[in-house]
């Protein structure tokens, strides 16, 4: 008997020679068993290969958010530049702002810089990627509208950008922004991040959630409307293993395949069939298949692990993909297929990834976001193209920006 983990195909009974961290482990340093491995891809931690490829933008470009070097809006995809070493990439819930991390380990950012969220030191647009720093240790990336979070190899936590509700978690002045990367204290175990509108969430390698920021409808899940400006555990739980953030809406999955949401739920984002705000999580159904989960302003998006895509939520403008403009207050199945692989959501629109490497995009259009070539609503998936090698995609507020491989 065999499984298939991340790199191939091990034996059941043979040591993975993998191992992240020597001594710890298996009976040689870098050596793991195969339950040691299961822990750590449960968790999350197992080491991935760097996917990397060229870079390409579309849709509204005020603010330099496409890095085409203008502020011209783009209704088809269009590369930038001609590298192909980008390997991580980011363009937050209703953000102008976009933020990449190279094979290298570089950060790089570009576009709206309104609260100092490119993290140069300046509140200056940049219509160009532009390198923060000279680190090659950045691992992870997210942003909000005007604040960035990103987590080192070494697994500290940095956040800069605007302040205003104490979003990034410094327990300094809620006015007071920063325009540069700052440490969030001097922990060395964060893993996962989220960054919604004014608010923060992560998770920590042990499984424990902690949010902080902007609080007014629950959001933070902490069971009360204060406002927090520094990280605040969510309960007692170690068994969070990923998080999403809207508007005023977050929602996470747990170790068991469960999902749970709390904050604001006018639409009906959280997806508890009503539209009762919570400020404390509450399981969405009983199902323990959910996988991957983002979430738009007022909307949630997320495919399961059979590969079935699964939206809900606000959809004045078709963002979830359902044919037509019908709020749900509870998942519901975008077709048919089973074949989806990675989602994003953007303000008002959606895309998404199958299998195949093709890219599929819905929603709203008033700025060509969907990469058709003009500006047409769209209710339901359509394909942009017919190319099969996009790799990753990350939607902002009208605009977006993909890897091809």
């Amino acid at each position: 008997m065999s499984k298939r983990y991340p790199g191939g195909v091990v034996s059941a009974t043979a040591p993975v020679v993998v191992g992240p961290v020597d001594g710890e482990g298996g009976t040689a340093p870098g050596i793991w068993t195969l339950d040691q491995a299961e822990d750590y891809i449960a968790q999350g931690l197992w080491p991935k290969p760097l996917i990397a490829g060229a870079f390409w933008s579309w849709g509204y470009n005020a603010g330099g958010t496409l890095g085409q070097n203008n502020i011209i809006a783009l209704s088809s995809p269009v590369q930038v530049g001609a590298l192909t070493t980008w390997s991580k990439i980011s363009c937050g819930t209703g953000a102008q702002t976009a933020i990449a991390i190279k094979t290298d380990g570089t950060l790089w950012s570009w576009g709206d810089n309104a609260g100092g969220q490119l993290g140069l030191g300046d509140k200056v647009n940049r219509s160009s990627p532009v390198q923060v720093g000279a680190l090659t240790t950045w691992s992870k990336i997210t942003n909000g509208s005007a604040h960035t979070i990103a987590i080192k190899a070494n697994g500290t936590l940095w956040t800069w950008g605007s302040n205003v509700q104490g979003q990034l978690g410094q327990n300094i002045n809620y006015l007071t922004d920063i325009s540069s990367p700052v440490q969030v204290g001097a922990l060395t175990t964060w893993s996962k991040i989220a960054a919604g509108y004014l608010m923060s969430g992560a998770i920590k390698t042990d499984g424990s959630l902690w949010t902080w920021g902007q609080n007014n409808a629950g959001n933070l899940g902490l069971n009360d409307i204060i406002y927090r400006s520094s990280p605040v555990q969510v309960g007692a739980l170690t068994t969070w293993s990923s998080i999403a953030a809207g508007y005023y809406h977050m929602v996470a999955t747990k170790t068991d395949g469960t999902l749970w949401a709390f904050g604001t739920n006018a639409g009906g984002q959280l997806g508890l069939n009503d539209i009762i705000y919570r400020s404390s999580p509450v399981q969405v159904g009983a199902l323990t298949t959910w996988s991957k989960i983002n979430c738009g302003l007022f909307s949630t998006v997320s495919i399961k692990t059979d590969g079935a895509l699964w939206t809900w939520g606000n959809n004045s403008q078709g963002c979830l993909g359902l044919g037509n403009i019908v709020n749900r207050s509870s998942p519901t199945q975008v077709g048919a297929f089973s074949t989806w692989l990675n989602v994003t959501a953007g303000s008002y629109f959606t895309a998404a990834t199958k299998t195949d490497g093709t890219l599929w995009i819905w929603g709203q259009n008033s700025s060509g976001q969907l990469g058709l070539g003009d500006k047409i609503l769209r209710s339901s998936p359509v394909q942009v193209g017919a190319l099969t090698t996009w790799l990753k995609i990350a939607g902002g507020d009208g605009s977006l920006i993909a890897l091809k491989s």
